[in-house]
C-alpha cells in the first residue's frame, strides 16, 4: 500500500465510519503502518472531516514528522502493530471506535466478566469467520502505556493458545480492531458492532453456536475459535 493510497483510504473510510454513526464528534482513530514508519489521524480530529494532506505521520520510532498532531492513541496501536505482527492475524491497519452497542455490553461488568473476559459469544457464523474472540481489556486514561501492555498481553496469550484475534474491547471505551488495511479493518468492526447489537437485542440470551458448527468453520473457513 503506497502513502498516497493510505492517505487516501483513511479518510475514506473515516468519514463512511462518521456518516453511519459508528464514530461521533473527535472519538476514534484510524492507523496505518507504513514500510518507514506509520500514518494515524490527528489528535481531536473528527473523523468525518479528515484532510489526507494533514494525516500525523511518524517514523518507525514513533517520532512525528509531518501533518497534524498525533493522536495520543498512537502508542497503543502501536503496541497492536508489534505484538501482533508474529501471529496469524497481523495488524496494517488499527481502528478505534466508541460504537454503541459495543461500549453498552461493558456497562454491566458482572455479566460481561462472566464470560471468561470476552465482550461476545460465537453468535453467528460470520461473527466467528470474520472477528472471532473479542477479548475485555481493563481501560486506563486515553495514552496510557498500560491499556497498551494489556492489550499486547491479550494478542499474546490468544495467540499462544492457537487463537489469534483481530480486536479488543476496552472496558467502558470502545474496541480496537486490526487487518490488513482500512477497508478490511472497518468490514471487521463492522461485524463485530452488529453481533453486539444482535446480542442486545435478545436481550442477552441468544445460544451460542455449538461446538460442531464452530468446528465446522474452522474446516471450512479456518476461522481462529
Amino acid at each position: 500500500m503506497t502513502e498516497e493510497f493510505a492517505r487516501e483510504e483513511i479518510c475514506r473510510v473515516g468519514r463512511s465510519l462518521f456518516e453511519r454513526g459508528y464514530v461521533h464528534a473527535t472519538a476514534g482513530n484510524v492507523s496505518v503502518r507504513l514500510d518507514d514508519g506509520f500514518l494515524i489521524t490527528p489528535t481531536d480530529a473528527c473523523l468525518g472531516f479528515l484532510d489526507p494532506a494533514r494525516l500525523a505521520r511518524l517514523d518507525r520510532q514513533g517520532e512525528q514528522i509531518g501533518g497534524d498532531r498525533a493522536s495520543k492513541t498512537i502508542a497503543l496501536h502501536r503496541r497492536i502493530y508489534e505484538a501482533s505482527a508474529a501471529t496469524a492475524c497481523p495488524a496494517k491497519c488499527v481502528i478505534h471506535t466508541h460504537s454503541t452497542h459495543c461500549v453498552a455490553l461493558t456497562l454491566t461488568p458482572g455479566e460481561a466478566h462472566a464470560r471468561s473476559a470476552e465482550l461476545l459469544p460465537a453468535l453467528t457464523p460470520y461473527f466467528v469467520m470474520k472477528v472471532g474472540h473479542v477479548p475485555l481489556v481493563p481501560c486506563a486514561l486515553p495514552g496510557d502505556a498500560t491499556a497498551a501492555e494489556h492489550v499486547a498481553t491479550a494478542i499474546g496469550r490468544y495467540a499462544g493458545a492457537g487463537t489469534p484475534i483481530r480486536a479488543v474491547m476496552l472496558d467502558r471505551l470502545g474496541p480496537n480492531v486490526w487487518h490488513d488495511s482500512p477497508a478490511a479493518a472497518m468490514a471487521t468492526l463492522e461485524e463485530l458492532e452488529e453481533t453486539a447489537r444482535l446480542w442486545l437485542l435478545s436481550g442477552r440470551t441468544a445460544p451460542s453456536l455449538t461446538d460442531a458448527a464452530i468446528d465446522e468453520l474452522r474446516r471450512a473457513f479456518g476461522a481462529h475459535w
